[in-house]
């Protein structure tokens, strides 16, 4: 299916990447489908989203006159039956193999054999994901970052299925969300997190040795090489159990010991020091 085709976008999962890619593609005019299992995820969705858009208004990105016609294309459903009509699916639910080939399966057998099937996986395999549904020619990787409103980067990967028209219109897709799409094929983490994690990840285990203070390990990072936040900041944004699943990923997929990860950041997830959104992590948050 061709970019022009494509005028209605299902989303699966209403979390925060969810919720913030459905915002992406309503604001740029698609109508969307944003769907979840409970009622109470997509209310949480729209209040992030709504939420969302006053800071884009106050910071001039977008016109108040907009904000109506913006949430009103956006359609709250847990009905999965509801995603029959999509032209094109992203699928964002939690980092787990086993919940994204449930949600994979559910929407391939309802989806039209021409929609295009991407998955928003921060590292889990694109050629092992396509192969689960009837249509791995038609299936992609489409990683955006958090916060999907606001970053522009999508890394865009290639399954060893993918045929060249998936990735030609999923690339020009990217482009007209005013996106800025990197081409990168099917590897453990990619590069985004190849590169990223191994740094959260050794950053953890210089506060677990006592090398420095969490505040210490970021402003390092920050003054000395100019990065806008450190990395403990960075993994309390993204969650410690993201990172962490992330990291077991890279460390069963290249069965490299410098992917270990580290035993403080396990023993966080474990106690549910999250990070932000469970208002503690390497820093503690208000509420």
């Amino acid at each position: 299916m061709g970019i022009d085709h494509i005028k209605i976008v299902g989303v699966l999962g209403a979390g925060t990447m969810g919720n913030g890619i459905a915002h992406v593609f309503a604001r740029c005019g698609f109508q969307v489908i944003l769907r979840d299992v409970e009622e109470r995820f997509l209310d949480r969705a729209l209040e992030t989203i709504t939420k969302n858009l006053d800071r884009e208004i106050k910071k001039g990105k977008v016109a108040e006159a907009d904000k109506p016609r913006i949430l009103g294309r956006l359609q709250l459903v847990s009905d999965p039956a509801q995603l029959a009509g999509a032209d094109f699916v992203v699928e964002a639910i939690s980092e787990r193999l086993d919940l994204k080939l449930t949600a994979l399966k559910e929407a391939d057998k309802l989806l039209r054999p021409e929609v295009i099937l991407a998955s928003n996986t921060s590292s889990i395999s694109i050629t092992q994901l396509a192969a689960a549904t009837s249509r791995p020619d038609c299936f992609i990787g489409m990683h955006f970052m958090n916060p999907a409103p606001v970053m522009v980067l999508i890394e865009v990967i290639r399954g060893l299925q993918t045929s060249d028209a998936t990735f030609v219109t999923t690339m020009a897709l990217c482009e007209k969300l005013g996106k800025k799409p990197v081409a990168v094929n099917d590897s453990p983490g990619f590069v985004s997190n190849r590169v990223l994690m191994p740094m959260i990840n050794e950053a953890a285990f210089c506060v677990m040795e006592g090398v420095a203070a969490p505040e210490a390990v970021d402003a390092v990072t920050k003054l000395g090489m100019n990065h806008p936040m450190g990395p403990l900041e960075l993994a309390d944004l993204i969650g410690l159990d993201i990172c962490l699943a992330i990291l077991e990923v890279l460390y069963t997929g290249f069965g490299d010991s410098k992917y270990r990860p580290c035993p403080l950041l396990r023993k966080m997830v474990a106690a549910g020091w999250l990070g932000r959104k469970s208002g503690r992590g390497f820093y503690t948050y208000a509420a």
